[in-house]
This record gives C-alpha cells, structure tokens and sequence, in this order.
C-alpha cells in the first residue's frame, strides 16, 4: 500500500456512527477499510485518538483563483476541505472573451480576485479546468455561471434576450457541461446575471439539466423575502425539470424551513447550503448602493456616483432610510493605496477619520476604486443562531464557507466555517453526531454536485481522507483577526497523496478538476 492509517476511527459519510478501522490507500484510491496490522505500507500514519472522515466539500466557495495561493490552501485543509465547487454567483471566469474577462475581474475582483497571470485574453470551461490538475492540492468542480454567458452573449443590455441570444447562451452553456461542468450558477443580486426573468433562467437551467447537472442560486430575494427567491427557484426547478439548490440559505428558520419543506413536498428537489455566521460579506456596491444606480456596469455605475445630481437624489432618497447601513458595513478589501487604511473599519469609523460625510464618503470611495471594495456587514436580527442551528440540521443542508478570500479583512467564515461546524455545532451542541457532521459535509455534497466516487471512505473510492482530533477540532479566525487557520487537523490526503502533514502543507499538488463526466476519479 501506499499509506496506511492505523489505530483510528472511521467515519465514512454514509451517516453511520464512528467504528474502529485501518485504512489503506493505493493508487489514488481507499484499497481496504478495516485491521491491516499485517500490511505492509511506503507511508504509515499513527491515527490512534483520531476520526478518519472523507474529504469535505465547500460546496459555496470563492477559490476560482484562490485556491493557487498557498495561505488559501492551508486555510481550507486545515477544516478539512479537499474540494471547492466554484463558478458561484453567476460571475466567474470562463467562459469569457477578453471584454468578459475584463469585466469580471473589475466588477467581482472584490469577490473572486484574479487568476493567476492576469489571463486578459478570457477562456473557455475546458481550458479553466486543466489549470487546476496537478497545480493544486484541492479539487476544484466548477459551475457555468449565468452572468458571464449573458455578458458573452449580449453584453450588460438590461433587456430580454432576443432568440438568437438566448441561442448563443444556451450553445455556450452545452460547451462548459460538455466540458465537465456540474451545472448552472446564477448570482441575482449581481450585474449583468440580475437581469432577464424567469423563462430565460429556466431555459437555461433546462440546458444544464440536459446533461445531468444542477441549478444553483444566489436568488432574488433573502430574509424577509425568501418566500420571492424560493418561488422563483422553484418555478425553474419546475419548468427545466432539473434539481435545484441555493446558495447561502439565511433568515429567520421557522419561515425558510417551511419554505424548503413545502417545496420537497410539492416535488421539487431542492436543497440548499448555509454558513455558521451571522455576518455576510459582499461587494461594497450591491450592499451600499440601489439597484439603478448600478445598472449598465462599473463604467455607468462610476459614472453615476460622480454625477452631482445622483449624488443629491441618494441624499434624498436613499441615505436617509438606511441610518443604519453605516455602522452595517465594514470595509474587507479597498483596492487603491490611498484608501487601503480603511480595511477592517466600519464606513462611520472611515468616515469620522477622514473627517467626511458617510454616505459622500462612500460615494467617493466606490468612485476611486471603480467599484473594487468588498466588505463585511451585519445581516438582519432574524439571522439568528437559533435560526442557523436550524437550518443546518436540516435533512437538505450542506455546508459551504461562501468564502472569500480578497483583502486585508475578508470575513473569517473561509477560514473556519468547517471547524466551526465540527467543534462548537458537532461537538459542543451537538446539533450533529460526527456520522451526521460527515453526512452533511462530504457525503450529501458529493451526491448532490455529481463529484462520481466521492464523499464516503468505502474501498474502491477516491482518497481524499481527513484525520482530525475531535476533542480539539475548531475554528481560531475571528471578524478582528480573520485569516488564522483552523487546528485539529492533522493529516489530509488527496487523491491519494498526502497534502497535510501534522498541520503543515506538504507542497504535494495532487488536486484535480473533477470533471462532471468522470467525477475526477483515480
């Protein structure tokens, strides 16, 4: 064998309880679970104390360039993550042509950051996924995301598609799922992917559903209106006749639980991915910013916000309704050097050093930067953590971080959502047994995104395996001091090859783009 594991517990991802088990791997793959005290092994790992569980899966992350940088790497391994699934929101890099390209990584660079080289030239589904085999030691799956077929197709027009431009997204979408694409992302509160109804979003998710894949939302309505973005998810579900799942599920859970509920027992397959934070992050722009003063893009929308006269309208309609949106949002990222001081500082605590209005301040901010600037900010009361534990133990959750990983002050979710649903939800509350925890975070996952032999520890499957203390297993990251990786994560193995080692990255880049035609296996 290649590695042996000895004297811990399996937990497999199927749901059932921890037993004790060796575990053997050999050519990428798990070759036997069960006393292998008699076999001989290149590399021997003492697990004793230890959980052997499945590789985790962030089903809702932002890594699409960030899984390159090393820090990014050990933040996700030390959770025990081993695949991201990108292509989230609607907004990703391929497929783009130059001008495609240019716009996302102005307008989402807050979000995504930048690949590697810049790549102005944009590319394709099938080029994107062979930059992450064997450059990474995660896997990485990827989701067609709406808004940049929109943007290759018609560009940021605000209108309905005319046939042929629905033809030429629709042609784009088969291309990426013929690729290896898992399905189809949307991002509705972001430019261009807010525009167009229904029927065009069901159309497309028809596409994807043509070749097996799945349709993920960022809806068009959270909190309050979650009853808007659930009926319209569903309606697609309905019409396209493909499964469906959203994105970042948040809100009060007496309402949303009912919601998703109602939906399953009506026949839509329908589940949904939530983070442990009572914090969400975003662009500066869709958070701080009415809808019309974005449209058309970062161009109009700067031009706009130099504009004396929006500036005045937002004086009057806009500012004095949200009183509370200054001390709501703290700055993440500032992408310009004269303005980078404000990371990790409320818009009032930014605007009081500066010695400048609040709402003028952020005006001129998002003006500097041509809309680079993420930030953290405070949800509504109703997302409470009752009402995250609530959701989180729902049978048709999964987790994902929504981790993002730009700036000086990014939200610590990418850092220890996985801990933090091992150590305090798993361990400490209880709101799992750890059969459940694996359930949740690697075998429902896996299922659900078609990552083919995948999530569970039985012979015969992928070997991405996590051992981990479960006594001390837990996040460290904090809003004040974000990027500290999580502990109790000692090894992590990935497509066979050991990618942790006693809480150190060990340079190994076995990662692999799993591919919706083949799941990525050995």
């Amino acid at each position: 064998m290649d590695i042996v594991m000895t004297g811990g517990w399996v937990v497999d991802g199927t749901g059932a309880p921890a037993y004790r088990a060796d575990l053997a791997v050999r050519d990428g793959a798990v070759a036997a679970v069960g006393r292998l005290d008699h076999v001989e092994a290149a590399r021997r790992i003492d697990c004793t104390g230890r959980y052997l569980m499945p590789g985790f899966v962030d089903t809702h992350v932002h890594g699409d360039a960030a899984v390159f940088d090393p820090d990014v790497q050990l933040a996700a391994l030390s959770q025990g993550v081993t695949t991201f699934v990108a292509g989230q929101d609607g907004l990703s890099f391929a497929p783009s042509g130059p001008a495609t390209m240019d716009y996302v990584r102005r307008y989402f660079g807050a979000i995504n950051g930048d690949l590697p080289g810049g790549a102005a030239e944009g590319r394709g589904v099938g080029e994107l996924l062979r930059g992450y085999d064997g450059t990474t030691p995660l896997n990485v799956g990827y989701l067609v995301p709406r808004g940049n077929l929109r943007l290759e197709a018609m560009g940021l027009d605000e209108r309905a598609p005319s046939d042929g431009e629905l033809n030429h997204m629709r042609r784009l979408l088969a291309q990426g799922m013929e690729e290896g694409a898992l399905g189809l992302s949307t991002g509705l509160d972001y430019v261009p992917d807010r525009y167009g109804d229904t029927a065009e979003l069901a159309a497309l998710a028809a596409e994807a559903g043509r070749y097996g894949g799945l349709y993920v939302s960022h809806m068009r309505g959270y909190e309050a209106e979650a009853h808007v973005g659930v009926a319209e998810v569903n309606a697609i579900a309905r019409d396209a006749d493909v499964p469906a799942h959203i994105s970042h599920y948040h809100g009060p859970a007496h309402m949303l639980v009912k919601l998703i509920d109602d939906s399953r027992a009506e026949g839509v397959d329908l589940t949904f991915d939530s983070y442990p934070y009572d914090r969400g992050a975003s662009i500066v722009a869709m958070v701080g910013l009415p809808v019309w003063v974005q449209g058309g893009g970062t161009d109009a929308t700067v031009a706009r916000l130099r504009d004396a006269g929006v500036r005045a309208r937002l004086h009057e309609t806009w500012f004095p309704e949200r009183p509370e949106l200054y001390d709501r949002i703290a700055f993440a990222w500032v992408d310009h050097p004269d303005l980078a001081w404000c990371e990790g500082r409320t818009l009032t605590e930014a605007a009081e050093t500066a010695g400048a209005d609040p709402a003028e301040f952020l005006c001129d901010l998002l003006a500097a930067t041509g809309l680079r600037a993420s930030c953290v900010f405070r949800q509504p009361p109703t997302n409470t953590v009752r009402d995250i534990r609530a959701l989180l133990r729902h049978p048709a959750h999964m987790a994902g971080s929504d981790g993002v990983f730009v700036g000086g002050a990014p939200h610590p979710r990418g850092w220890g959502a996985f801990a933090r649903l091992l150590g305090v939800h798993t361990r400490e509350l209880g709101d799992y047994t750890w059969g459940e925890a694996a359930l949740h975070l690697a075998g429902h996952p896996a299922r659900r995104f078609g990552l083919q032999g995948r999530g569970s520890l039985r012979p015969g499957m992928a070997a991405d395996v996590v051992v981990l203390d479960p006594s001390t297993v837990a996040d460290v990251a904090t809003y004040a001091d974000p990027r500290r990786p999580a502990r109790g994560v000692d090894h992590v193995v990935v497509n066979g090859v050991e990618v942790l080692d006693k809480g150190r990255l060990t340079g190994a880049a076995p990662g692999q783009a799993l591919r919706r035609t083949t799941g990525g296996l050995p």
